[in-house]
């Protein structure tokens, strides 16, 4: 099995390209999508986020307005750092599970980990390797604005929350730029797959 970290800057389009590369045979963990599950309400991360950040970020349905929630902590570090304790220890107990059973199921798996905050956490130990997509910061910010109907201050604390895109090419070991068509980043995920798959077969040597 060839477990690859794939991360990327906000808005970069990368959960394009892990679709592009599961249609290929990829498998996929979202970590984002794993977040969400430990957060279900009266679940332990639940009940220890609305206990430091309050009520005013419960929805209706009992559910954190992460929208709500983003607002905070996107705001001031402090409480973002106090948030990823209490989500990401829960998140990895539940990939490791997740890999395992991919793992049992095809030994051969090829296995993309969604992580946004894969560098920031240092996180890369964890994989045989790191693909990073990106786009220009611009881009980003323009990107957020359209997509998530934030102010051009918001988009940019976002960015700010993140690893410069810069330091973060120096740590990956495959980069997509995703600054094309979507036609032209097809192309580049089509290459990489062919990489994944030589390295997945090296590995068992």
């Amino acid at each position: 099995m060839l477990n690859v970290g794939l991360t990327g800057g906000i808005a970069c389009g990368k959960s394009t390209v892990a679709e592009m590369l599961v249609r290929r045979g990829a498998h996929l963990i979202d970590l984002d999508k794993l977040a969400h599950e430990v957060e279900e309400p009266e679940k332990p991360a639940w009940k220890e986020i609305t206990k430091i950040f309050g009520p005013e970020i419960i929805a209706a349905n009992k559910k954190i307005d992460r929208n709500k929630l983003a607002g905070i902590v996107f705001a001031d570090r402090e409480k973002l750092k106090i948030l990823n304790n209490i989500v990401h220890p829960r998140v990895l107990e539940e990939w490791c599970t997740r890999l395992e059973a991919i793992k049992k199921a095809d030994e051969h798996a090829i296995v993309l980990s969604d992580i946004p905050l894969l560098y920031e956490e240092k996180l890369q130990h964890l994989f045989d390797l790191t693909l990073l997509v990106l786009i220009s910061p611009e881009e980003q910010v323009s990107r957020l604005v359209a997509r998530n109907g934030l102010t051009q201050d918001e988009a940019n604390k976002r960015l700010e929350s993140q690893m410069p895109i810069g330091e973060k090419i120096k740590l990956a070991d495959i980069v997509i730029d995703n600054k094309g068509t979507p036609a032209e980043t097809e192309k580049i995920a089509a290459k990489v797959w062919q990489d994944l798959l030589v390295r997945e077969v090296n590995k068992r040597k």
